[in-house]
């Protein structure tokens, strides 16, 4: 793919990707802007949807007319079943990991109105908008996602610089900026720095797609349930040492299988 493709080209197609998925979306909201106001957050979350699935095509489209192979320039190939239980125990650590360091955060810099807001978009108030919610923020971003950034991206770096480390920080810092969220950016820069290794490591994407669909799935439900439910895992507001425990030791040996597996 290097011989085709100059490293300006690959990012334009990848900012491209970005700014079809908001125009996308946004064609959406325009639409519903004559709708009925209880259903404004339905057309909110079939935005989401498509944007998301509109993220794919620019990539694709290039890779198509440039007569190179889809799959193998993605790096989607199927993984063993003992990769996809390694990545889900790792991915499970981190996912503890994520929220402990969430929580640090939160105790020292309390968030702002617009993260408060986007809690309570985040919440639909029918069946309809909880299937197209479910859908765009844990299905289809994770793989849309995962696809252009560690896939399309990252791989390209690796090959055009022979540098993973390098490649990995940069995708990872680009993937932090299209999120435009600045109260999440550490988080979302060491999520990307992590999907980037497991993505190298196995040589597929599809771990890289579990851990942001177990990222994503967790966020969801945490947003949609009550605070409560989950006091057997808190201690004074903060996650328990003993879940701290159980991440470090979840992290080592999913890292570990993934370091003795020969890919």
């Amino acid at each position: 793919m290097n011989n085709v493709m100059s490293i300006g080209s690959v990012f334009a197609i990848v900012i491209l990707s970005v700014i079809s998925a908001f125009m996308a979306g946004g064609i959406i909201m325009g639409i519903s802007s004559s709708a009925p106001e209880q259903i404004e957050k339905l057309y909110l979350y079939i935005s989401f949807f498509i944007g998301q699935g509109i993220i794919l095509i620019p990539p694709i489209y290039f890779l198509t007319i440039k007569k190179q192979p889809i799959f193998e320039s993605l790096r989607i190939k199927t993984v063993s079943f003992i990769t996809i239980k390694n990545t889900l125990i790792f991915s499970a650590g981190v996912l503890i990991a994520f929220d402990t360091l969430d929580r640090v955060i939160h105790k020292f810099i309390p968030p702002p109105d617009y993260i408060i807001d986007l809690g309570e978009i985040m919440r639909p108030d029918s069946i309809l908008g909880y299937i197209f919610l479910f859908l765009a923020v844990v299905i289809v971003a994770p793989i849309g996602e995962e696809i252009v950034f560690r896939g399309f991206l990252q791989k390209f770096l690796e090959k055009y610089w022979k540098d993973v480390t390098r490649a990995v920080l940069v995708t990872s810092l680009f993937f932090a900026i299209i999120h435009f969220n600045p109260f999440w950016t550490i988080q979302i820069y060491l999520l990307g720095v992590i999907l980037g290794f497991l993505s190298w490591k196995t040589k597929s994407v599809i771990p890289s797609i579990i851990l942001h669909i177990v990222n994503n799935g967790s966020a969801f439900i945490l947003t949609n349930i009550e605070e409560n439910t989950i006091d057997f895992y808190l201690w004074n507001e903060q996650v328990s040492p003993i879940f701290i425990l159980l991440a470090a030791f979840l992290i080592y040996k999913g890292f570990e299988g993934l370091n003795l597996e020969e890919v």
